[in-house]
């Protein structure tokens, strides 16, 4: 209830804000020009963690501007509707859970395995393959055995040993409330990068 009060004055603002005709739009644009989106290069993962965590990094950052982006050009009257106010709840809250990764992201300290497997879901992101990046999204998730995310083993696809991140080695690292929120996080992620670039084949709709 508290986000869906902040939603409406945020929107009561913006409306004022429109009507005064501010320079918010303005310094949006500046700060969006900042990072240039690369193609993520998972082969990073042995020589340079460094980079390829600030190519997760940067593309996450563009995920979301885009995310907020679209919710800003609904019609005022869904933005207005119940469903429209829980989307736009939704999209914040997924600002706020991922800034942890964000940050580990950009001071280099998120543990190599956990990297990998980003790195793997932000790959597929990138290239429209959702069903494997939900295999790795998967694979990530159920690396802590005890999360009530209610997910299995069941249709994930088998990868090559050299690939696999075993459960031992995610568990220890994942084992709390907000690494929960910012994998959520970027699993909401991708449901939008899905419906905003659709995958080139039906078999990689996740």
């Amino acid at each position: 209830m508290r986000k869906l009060e902040e939603m409406e004055e945020g929107m009561r603002l913006d409306i004022l804000k429109q009507k005064g005709g501010s320079g918010h739009d303005d310094k949006k644009k500046v700060k969006k020009a900042e990072y240039v989106v690369e193609p993520i290069d998972i082969a990073l993962l042995r020589t340079d963690r460094d980079k390829l965590a600030l190519q997760i990094y940067v593309y996450l950052m563009h995920s979301m501007d885009e995310w907020e982006e679209a919710m800003e050009a609904r019609p005022e009257e869904e933005r207005r509707s119940g469903p429209g106010k829980r989307a736009a709840v939704m999209q914040k809250q997924t600002v706020e859970h991922i800034k942890p990764l964000l940050r580990q992201l950009k001071k280099g300290t998120l543990e190599p395995d956990v990297l990998a497997r980003v790195a793997e879901i932000t790959h597929y992101m990138q290239i429209r393959q959702y069903r494997d990046a939900q295999d790795s999204y998967l694979q990530l998730s159920i690396g802590n055995a005890p999360w009530p995310i209610g997910v299995t083993m069941v249709g994930i696809h088998e990868r090559s040993a050299r690939e696999k991140i075993f459960s031992s080695q995610v568990a220890h690292v994942l084992n709390d409330e907000t690494s929960r929120k910012w994998i959520q996080g970027v699993k909401r992620l991708m449901t939008f990068a899905q419906t905003k670039y659709p995958p080139y084949t039906l078999s990689q709709i996740s």
